[in-house]
């Protein structure tokens, strides 16, 4: 086991997990990086990427995470498109911890999760088939694309409110599908969204299907769960803001979450409860949650991981 124990692990492949490997291995830790399901994260499923500094005409984010792993690559990142399965860490400074891909079994000195989130969706097939076409989980990221026109945003949380008032202020009208009879966002959010005039809130009103032409959104089917009345809405947009869900299943127990089970880091750094081990990118920030930060902390992480090797020298 000893010559095979590596510096560095690196377990996922989004913004945050290239970074974290660009930097590692420029620090000469000799990286190796493991995509999981989905290499390049959740921007594979994003068409068009405009925010990302250094892009001026824009870019898809497949292309965006083919650039980044080309770059990681550059300076002799491993990558293996293999998904971690199981996580053994050790609670010791300067311990090794275990990771296994599936009957592979990987020691590391230093483990850097970036496995990211998942957006959760109704489960509706048009979901599926108008993804990139007009449904979207993230108003900062596609927002745009919809000025002057009409969308329709799914949630009753803080999320949901908050990508509302965003698109408010792009969208000619934004119309919120509220399951129940009230929010479950903050005061505050509920205030602003009661104080925006183009905001109309359905209550007892669910998204149940998505019409259009050429895999582009023209209509939003929805039920009035009380009197069973279905009727249509002319939009553009389809907003789910129902909430992410960390990948973090496999750390459970070992290191320590919120109660949303987001890692947890130390304030200003990449560094979880455990010696050696250090998060970036979604998996660890519910608030942002934007490829350039994903891909800020992915660099804090990497160096956080060549400063904690350093000192156990």
């Amino acid at each position: 086991m000893e010559e095979n124990i590596l510096d560095c692990i690196i377990v996922g492949s989004g913004p945050s997990g290239f970074t974290a490997a660009i930097y590692a291995a420029r620090a000469d830790l000799k990286p190796e990086l493991y995509t999981g399901l989905e290499p390049g994260g959740q921007l594979t499923t994003t068409t068009e990427v405009d925010n990302f500094p250094g892009y001026p005409s824009g870019i898809t984010g497949p292309e965006m995470m083919m650039d980044l792993q080309k770059q990681a690559e550059r300076f002799d990142t491993k990558v293996h498109y293999e998904m971690i399965t199981k996580a053994e860490f050790s609670t010791q400074v300067g311990g090794i911890h275990k990771l296994y891909a599936g009957n592979k079994e990987l020691f590391a000195k230093t483990v850097i999760i970036s496995t990211g989130a998942t957006a959760k969706y109704l489960g509706l097939d048009d979901e599926k088939k108008y993804n990139g076409g007009g449904v979207s989980a993230c108003a900062t990221c596609d927002g745009f694309f919809y000025k002057g026109k009409d969308v329709v945003v799914v949630g009753a949380g803080d999320t949901a409110a908050e990508e509302a008032t965003y698109l408010s202020k792009l969208c000619n009208k934004v119309t919120m599908l509220v399951r129940k009879g009230e929010f479950r966002a903050s005061k505050a959010m509920i205030h602003r969204v009661n104080n925006t005039p183009n905001i109309e809130v359905k209550f007892h009103h669910e998204l149940i299907g998505i019409e259009g032409e050429n895999n582009l959104v023209e209509r939003a089917v929805v039920i009035n769960n009380q009197t069973q009345e279905k009727s249509t809405i002319d939009v553009h947009g389809i907003f789910i803001a129902i909430g992410h869900k960390p990948n973090t299943d496999i750390f459970v127990g070992q290191i320590n979450l919120d109660e949303n089970g987001y890692i947890q880091t130390e304030k200003g750094t990449a560094k979880t409860n455990l010696p050696g081990v250090f998060a970036a990118g979604d998996v660890q920030d519910h608030i942002y949650r934007q490829a350039i930060t994903a891909a800020g902390s992915g660099c804090m992480a990497a160096m956080d991981a060549e400063k904690y090797l350093a000192e156990l020298q």
